[in-house]
């Protein structure tokens, strides 16, 4: 399942210049998961070749474009409201247009355009290159639809255009779609079959961001360990490949080399993880170089092998501890995160005490953790009962994010007494007067700010903590700076 930041908003304003009309400004908001942040950036990229810039006052826009997520109830019932909005700014502003995106845009389809009267033109993630047409169409005063799902579409030869960057990190798509049909994901219907782009311009893109200041990037994909560039294509087809084409092929730990090697100094990270794709060549790889960080993000979404073979996991619990071992075994000081999700049609308390009992043998450094929202569509809405009463669902998903925090102290307690490398991102949420930044285990540190600036590499001693947040003092710059 994706990580999902819950009602993560990011806004910005594209002018396009034309003959007839002068300048036209588009604002762009995303929700969701990161790659949504991310096709965000492309689509701006997209529409930055016709002409369009950045700026990010809603008021101001003739066309807003929302990037959606369907990946809960919650987040969609969020784009409605946000929808709401808009209607109240179109008011004063009849000729703004308005564009849905996504996953949202790609499971609803027409019926957004029916429902929701004040959406003009939906999109759906594989459609972005389609935009230019599009909006040419409702400029004409008709609606437009494209959400047509690709077998090819990996986005490699556009070059993102980062919107509102710290300068800092950013995110590199490296697959699109997902073949693991979970029961309770609509990624699959939303998003398509698996493919993977082409290392070369993977390759490329982390050298350009290298170029221009950045120091971290995280390799995005809904299953990035599924990765597998044989010359283009579904990755279900690769047995059809070429004996050539398999020969020369490049798996998830190939390309964690090949970015590592060049780009030695840059920070790598990836995400999300599967457990039935990750791989111990995978687990080696990270293990080989300093610049991959030691951090994994591994969903398990139950403890229960009854829950997860209803989920189609395709994994035991008994696997996932072997993995888990294996990672702590290769690289003992590596941080694990996971998704949970409480109240699976069918969940017992027993199955909730599996999960429990998973948590504390695995003790995770920090997670993401959901009740059950039915996703319309799925294969569990189609054939799973959702019977667990809401409020059963509400006080197993306390008792998961109680044992968490737990947990997430115990963690960052750790590093107590110990001087960790950190890359400063920018300023700290709750002091100006303190930098903020990720050691390798993806863990936050706040210190004070002194003669140090965004992007250096600083080692800080660590003082103080608390659940979520390392506290200290930097005593001088890194030997990656």
């Amino acid at each position: 399942m994706e990580k999902v930041i819950d009602e993560a908003l990011q806004g910005s304003a594209l002018v396009l210049e034309t003959d007839t009309r002068g300048p036209r400004k588009l604002y762009i908001e995303s929700y969701g998961c990161q790659m949504n942040f991310s096709d965000s950036e492309i689509v701006a990229s997209i529409l930055a070749r016709e002409g369009f810039d950045t700026t990010q006052e809603l008021e101001e826009a003739d066309l807003v474009l929302v990037n959606t997520c369907s990946i809960r109830e919650k987040a969609e019932t969020t784009v409605r409201k946000r929808l709401e909005k808009f209607n109240a700014v179109k008011k004063n502003k009849p000729q703004m247009k308005v564009g849905v995106l996504g996953c949202m845009a790609e499971r609803l389809k027409s019926q957004l355009l029916e429902e929701e009267k004040i959406v003009d033109m939906v999109v759906g993630p594989d459609a972005y290159k389609d935009l230019p047409n599009l909006i040419r169409e409702i400029d004409d005063g008709r609606q437009a639809v494209n959400v047509i799902l690709s077998k090819e579409e990996t986005y490699g030869d556009i070059a993102p255009v980062r919107l509102n960057s710290n300068g800092v990190t950013a995110f590199v798509s490296i697959t699109r779609g997902c073949d693991n049909m979970c029961t309770f994901c609509v990624v699959p219907f939303t998003r398509g079959r698996e493919r993977s782009r082409d290392p070369l311009s993977i390759v490329k893109e982390v050298s350009e961001l290298w170029d221009n200041g950045f120091k971290e990037v995280t390799l995005l994909g809904q299953n990035v360990d599924s990765y597998l560039w044989y010359g283009g294509g579904l990755k279900k087809d690769y047995e059809k490949a070429s004996e050539v084409q398999k020969a020369t092929s490049v798996n998830f730990s190939g390309l964690l080399k090949m970015v590592a090697e060049a780009q030695p100094r840059m920070r790598i990270r990836f995400s999300t993880s599967n457990p039935q794709d990750m791989t111990l060549d995978v687990i080696e790889t990270m293990a080989s170089y300093s610049n991959i960080c030691n951090y994994i993000h591994l969903p398990v979404q139950s403890g229960s092998d009854k829950i997860l073979k209803r989920m189609n996991r395709l994994h035991t619990r008994a696997e996932y501890f072997e993995l888990i071992e294996n990672i702590r075994a290769i690289i003992p000081d590596c941080a694990i995160s996971q998704d949970m999700i409480a109240g699976f049609p069918g969940e017992s308390e027993q199955d909730h005490k599996d999960t429990l009992s998973l948590m504390e043998y695995v003790k995770y450094d920090f997670g993401f953790m959901f009740a059950y929202s039915e996703r319309p569509g799925t294969m569990a809405a189609r054939k799973l009962e959702d019977d667990i009463p809401q409020e059963t669902k509400i006080r197993r998903l306390r008792e998961i994010i109680e044992l968490q925090q737990k947990h997430s102290l115990l963690r960052t307690r750790q590093h107590v007494g110990k001087t960790a490398e950190v890359l400063i991102e920018g300023t700290s949420k709750k002091s100006d007067e303190h930098w903020m930044g990720r050691n390798s285990q993806n863990t936050v540190v706040v210190f004070p700010k002194e003669d140090y600036q965004p992007g250096d590499f600083v080692n800080v001693h660590i003082q103080d903590c608390t659940s979520a947040t390392l506290i200290g003092k930097a005593v001088g710059y890194s030997e990656n700076n």
